[in-house]
């Protein structure tokens, strides 16, 4: 995996975190934030060909 693959995935799977963290806070903002960063990067990977599966579980 290269570097471009591996940093991507990793954004993808803080990002869910942070999703979830802010949406057990109750914090509707953020998680619209976190939610709309969640797709670009989603986007960005798709656009490149990267299998996200294992990190959008």
């Amino acid at each position: 995996m290269d570097a471009f693959t591996a940093g991507l995935l990793h954004r993808i799977r803080t990002t869910q975190s942070d999703l979830t963290r802010a949406r057990e806070a109750g914090d509707d903002f953020l998680a619209e934030v976190e939610q709309a960063e969640l797709d670009d990067l989603r986007r960005l990977a798709a656009e490149h060909g990267v299998e996200v599966g294992a990190a959008s579980a």
